[in-house]
């Protein structure tokens, strides 16, 4: 992986000052620099250098490339190349006889070659443990560098890494996988910090990966269909399954007898369907496998019904006539096929048959009468049954009897009544109704001011194309004399009149009888109290 910010830095120099060591009669050798901090693969110049007043001789012992760049009279100077890790690269001087030494302490920086999040599954269930895994190669110094895993840019563990540069390294860690992390990214970052030898903090990422998680219900997907199917009609199928996620990703599929059928799919927040309409052409009956697949995180739950196949065509029904005269003879037919028993309202009982007949002749009762022709068939140990029915129409002559049209009527004068008088027959017969004696007809129906002169007696008649019938009605209105009534009137008042005098004088004879005892009785007393006052005292 390339590091995050680009090209590399000079070598470090760390010590400016060269170390000294003392040679013979005083000679000193030296190495500049004492230490350097380089990134891996670079370059580094190096310069020895001794006191020596004697025969001098220089030279530096690397196992990297080195080539030299200037010689002085008691120095030489020094490349070293593609440096690829820690080294101590060491200056000698032989001064005469002696020879002496001193090293350098070279440390090299390097960003990892590898930083890579192993491949997550395809599909992760929902509820179960992920265990991420980071594989991380190269990178130095090993104590300042360290690893991440993220979620987004949420930080899931981060720990440093150990060990010599060359060792791969690996992080992991578990997370419990939720609904919310479909579709989450996830990688693994490191971090090379190098800002305590006055560089920078570097970072490389992994590609990211995208998690898909998927949960499905323990129940297997619902099927809606009929046991059974008839030739000639169209169905709906549908196969649905409640309770997973997430239910866009979901694939469903049905098929009728190993035939894939074209279905419509609807998918809610956690619902999905597979609705077919299915038209059944098979013209032999048989039993065929409903299959129901859905599909989902690598995962699929089958449902499964048998469906039978039928075919029951509808039973026959004919009459002979449609339409007779009454008395007429009609002969009605009821027929099933397709191995189904026939029923025929009305018709005798008998033994189990596709075909029943009946005979009747017709009457007026057999009018719209409704014939019912029954078919049953017996598929997968159900029986079905499918119907047909037709009405007769008999013509017949009309019918006005006492129920229909009552013999007598008595209204009052002035008010409203309804004349109540209805024919039957087929077809409907004309009524009418008019007096004996003048032919003046009677209204049917409402009678809105009924009049004294309707009294009398009625011929109400009924015609059709089948014959005739006619009923004697009788109808009396009641009225009031006003003659009599005036008279009656003046007979009440003479006779209150009468009893008013009456009762006028006896009161009269009475009061006047009162008042005669009253003053009899008050002169018996002034006689009685004189002659008391005349009687001498005793």
């Amino acid at each position: 992986m390339a590091p995050t910010r680009a090209g590399l830095l000079p070598p470090l120099l760390l010590a400016l000052v060269a170390a000294v060591i003392a040679g013979p009669g005083g000679a000193s050798i030296s190495i500049h620099p004492k230490e350097a901090f380089l990134p891996r693969g670079g370059s580094l110049k190096v310069n020895c250098s001794s006191s020596c007043n004697e025969s001098l001789k220089l030279g530096l012992e690397t196992q990297w490339p080195k080539v030299d760049l200037e010689i002085g009279h008691n120095w030489q100077l020094f490349e070293l190349s593609n440096i690829e890790e820690d080294s101590d690269p060491l200056c000698y001087a032989n001064c005469g006889e002696v020879q002496s030494s001193v090293s350098a302490k070279v440390l090299v920086y390097s960003f990892p070659d590898r930083v890579e999040l192993e491949p997550l599954p395809a599909w992760q269930q929902v509820g179960k443990n992920l265990t991420l895994r980071c594989h991380v190669e190269g990178g130095a110094p090993r104590a300042q560098l360290s690893a991440a895993l993220l979620r987004g840019e949420e930080t899931l563990i981060s720990k440093p890494l150990v060990g010599q540069p060359g060792d791969p390294q690996e992080i992991t860690t578990t997370v419990l996988v939720s609904r919310g992390d479909h579709g989450a990214s996830f990688s693994c970052r490191t971090e090379l910090d190098l800002r305590p030898q006055g560089l920078a903090l570097f970072s490389n990422a992994s590609v990211a990966r995208q998690l898909r998680t998927f949960e499905l219900p323990v129940t297997i997907p619902k099927l809606d269909a009929p046991d059974l199917l008839e030739v000639g009609t169209r169905q709906k199928l549908v196969c649905s399954l409640e309770g997973l996620f997430p239910a866009s990703e979901a694939q469903i599929s049905l098929e009728l007898g190993g035939r894939m059928l074209p279905h419509e799919m609807t998918i809610g927040r956690d619902f999905v369907s597979a609705t077919a309409l299915v038209e059944v052409t098979e013209e032999t009956d048989a039993t065929q496998q409903l299959l129901c697949v859905l599909e989902l995180g690598g995962q699929s739950l089958e449902a499964q019904r048998n469906l039978s196949i039928y075919n029951f065509p509808a039973p026959v029904l004919t009459l002979s006539q449609l339409e007779v005269s009454e008395g007429s003879q009609v002969t009605v037919e009821c027929e099933a096929h397709g191995g189904a028993q026939a029923r025929l309202s009305g018709a005798p009982p008998g033994p189990p048959s596709a075909r029943v007949q009946l005979t009747l002749n017709a009457s007026a009762e057999d009018h719209n009468r409704s014939f019912l022709c029954s078919a049953a068939l017996e598929v997968a140990g159900r029986l079905l049954f499918k119907n047909q029915t037709l009405e007769l129409h008999v013509l017949y002559g009309p019918r006005l009897d006492e129920s229909d049209c009552l013999g007598n009527w008595t209204w009052p004068e002035g008010s409203q009544q309804t004349l109540k008088c209805q024919a039957w027959g087929n077809p409907s017969p004309n009524l009418t109704c008019s007096r004996k004696a003048d032919g003046a007809l009677l209204p049917i129906g409402e009678v809105e001011n009924v009049r004294r002169e309707m009294t009398g007696t009625y011929v109400c008649r009924a015609v059709s194309s089948h014959g005739n019938v006619t009923r004697d009605v009788s109808l009396t209105v009641l009225y009031t004399d006003y003659h009599q009534n005036n008279l009656a009137i003046i007979i009440i008042l003479l006779t209150l009149l009468a009893t008013v005098g009456l009762g006028a004088w006896a009161f009269y004879l009475y009061n006047r009888q009162r008042k005669i005892r009253i003053y009899k009785l008050q002169k018996a007393q002034e006689e009685a109290m004189r002659l008391k006052a005349q009687a001498p005292p005793p």
